[in-house]
């Protein structure tokens, strides 16, 4: 079961790795980047800030989306992370099994703005992230777990 889709550029880091996980019990994180999926060296660095006792998966978005329809990350209490939102939308738009989307850390490039503290978003970002709203994922912002979310809509 899916238990949080979240965005961050960050990937694993102190706050997802054991915020999120303690408060979601989350048993399998699946790094969802066809970026990640391609890079040896990065992969093996987050095989080693894998917290102890969760299994780690790390897989292109095409290859996420097959896994995820296929039933095979049923058994697990799952944390998918992505690590853009062009990610996150292109996993959300190839299963339905993910219905909420957390934004939790984009970080600032030339040609986006902040919404928040710790996400800043281009227009092509908004757009899709407007287009997985009408579609019905519910999109949010929220840092850490004691946070209250706030919808993406309300930001953009």
């Amino acid at each position: 079961m899916i238990r949080l889709c979240r965005v961050d550029h960050r990937l694993l880091h102190g706050q997802v790795a054991y915020a999120w996980m303690q408060s979601l019990s989350v048993n399998c994180i699946l790094i969802s980047s066809d970026t990640v999926a391609a890079d040896e060296l990065r992969m093996a660095v987050l095989k080693m800030a894998k917290p102890a006792g969760v299994k780690l998966v790390m897989k292109s978005v095409a290859d996420s989306a097959a896994a995820i329809e296929s039933g095979v990350t049923d058994k697990y209490d799952l944390m998918v992370i992505c690590e853009t939102i062009d990610d996150a939308y292109r996993l959300a738009r190839a299963t339905s099994k993910i219905t909420e989307i957390d934004v939790g850390g984009v970080k600032s490039e030339e040609g986006k703005r902040r919404i928040s503290r710790a996400v800043c978003v281009s227009e092509r970002e908004c757009a899709q992230l407007r287009e997985l709203e009408s579609a019905g994922v519910r999109c949010y912002v929220q840092q850490v777990p004691s946070e209250k979310p706030v919808n993406v809509s309300e930001l953009i």
